[in-house]
């Protein structure tokens, strides 16, 4: 493939590599790339990512071109496939990671305990048992915590300690907003590691979010924490799609724009946060990308201009942001087998439109170099499929931490330049891919509510 062939030579150097280098993990139920971003930004390389959607595989290749994605269904993958497939062969594995699919759990469906998808949780378990990592880090929602649900957490639980591993006798339910995410965003993490090393802790809160919107009383200790970025610090910056006619067509425009927060500014050029240790990605920072304006009726567009900030629209049910205060949970919707139904989409607290979809990725901690697919539908399911960055990047740095390493910047850069990836239609993925033809059931159209 040709991303791998131009990163040929990165790939040859992870391999051989004998001598320092920086802590190695793996990716399952990968996405986009959320949680591997996360790791990256902290000091890990993720030399593996194991994604079944051939669509979402393709993006997460395309920003992160020199590691390895596995475009393959996690229950039918071995741990020596993924060490043979990457450039981790027979090395000691530091982490695995993931996020099982979560919907069978989730306090906002049915929470059926039959539904399929919780069977990967168990799949999720066996490749951490057969790879063998230091460490493990298992995101889900806070739901898989609560009535019979919990059952299959104890059950996890009692299967990694049986298999030598610890694992925190408590899980903890973060939320993204205590962590600089602007996003009031609730994920269980339960955290473990082999016998004879010590557990990691779970990250301490490092920003606040404003009383008003948290559920929860507020120690000393947090009472002194800087405040989380609020909307208007995440997207004030970001020009007005509406100005822009190409972006009717395309989902990309050269455009100026405002004057960015230090949250802004971070997500605009990395560099400038001295705790970030990924690979630097070169891009143009004048590009306004993954963009592409929604078409609403003029009834739909006088609703939403008659939505106060903070409020729903009353048909469609759409939430309208507030400016000075935080994002709802955005959320990925439903895969194309199973109805290819539209999450509710957040209003732009001054425009009568859906926020697109780099206000989505700016309001979940992505930076502006990352991209998502072209499509809006595949991009709002990838930013809400996925755990922010600064959430998982909070987490590996307890997990470096427990690993005793000193995060290092590596001096490699890269441009991103396999843009084909971002196109492709779902048989051109799988093609690409070499899955079967259909090996993702087609989407299913569905009228849009707004």
């Amino acid at each position: 493939m040709p991303a791998r062939n131009q990163y040929g030579d990165f790939i040859d150097r992870l391999r051989n590599s004998t001598g320092d280098r920086r802590p190695i993990a793996v990716d399952l139920f990968a996405g986009a790339g959320g949680m591997t971003l996360g790791f990256e930004q902290a000091g890990f390389d993720v030399l593996a990512a194991v994604e079944f959607d051939p669509i979402h595989a393709s993006v997460h290749e395309y920003n992160f071109p020199f590691w390895t994605v596995i475009c393959k269904n996690v229950a039918e993958t071995t741990g020596q496939e993924i060490r043979e497939s990457s450039a981790i062969g027979d090395r000691d594995i530091d982490v695995v990671f993931g996020g099982p699919p979560c919907q069978g759990f989730s306090l906002m469906g049915k929470r059926d305990l039959g539904d399929d998808r919780n069977s990967l949780v168990f799949h999720y378990l066996r490749l951490v048992l057969d790879l063998r990592p230091k460490f493990f880090v298992m995101e889900n929602v806070r739901g898989i915590t609560i009535g019979k649900q919990k059952k299959i957490l104890d059950r996890i639980i009692k299967e990694f300690q049986y298999h030598g591993y610890q694992v925190t006798d408590n899980p903890q339910v973060l939320n993204a907003a205590h962590y600089g995410v602007p996003q009031n965003r609730h994920r269980l993490f339960l955290l473990g590691c082999r016998e004879g090393l010590n557990l990691p802790n779970y990250p301490q809160p490092q920003t606040q979010p404003p009383v008003k919107q948290s559920n929860q009383a507020i120690t000393q200790f947090e009472a002194h924490l800087p405040s989380t970025p609020t909307v208007r610090e995440a997207i004030g910056d970001i020009p007005e799609v509406n100005n822009y006619p190409e972006l009717q067509l395309r989902d990309w425009v050269t455009a100026k724009h405002g004057q960015p927060s230090q949250y802004a500014s971070r997500l605009r050029n990395p560099a400038l946060a001295g705790d970030d240790y990924a690979y630097t990605r070169e891009y143009n920072p004048e590009l306004l990308t993954c963009s592409r304006r929604t078409k609403h009726t003029a009834q739909t567009i006088a609703r939403f201009a008659l939505t106060s900030p903070g409020k729903s629209d009353r048909i469609s049910h759409f939430h309208r942001l507030d400016f000075n205060g935080l994002c709802v949970t955005l959320r990925a919707g439903t895969a194309s087998n199973r109805g290819a139904f539209t999450s509710p989409r957040p209003i732009h607290p001054i425009t009568p439109r859906c926020i697109t979809v780099r206000e989505a990725a700016r309001l979940h901690s992505f930076p502006d170099w990352f991209m998502f697919h072209a499509t809006k539908w595949h991009g709002f399911r990838q930013v809400g499929n996925s755990v922010p960055p600064l959430l998982a990047k909070a987490i590996a740095r307890e997990i470096i931490q427990a690993l005793k390493i000193t995060p290092t910047k590596p001096p490699e850069k890269y441009r991103l330049t396999q843009t084909e990836l971002l196109h492709f239609k779902m048989s051109q993925a799988e093609k690409y891919h070499h899955l079967e033809t259909r090996a993702i059931a087609r989407r299913i159209t569905v009228k849009p509510i707004a």
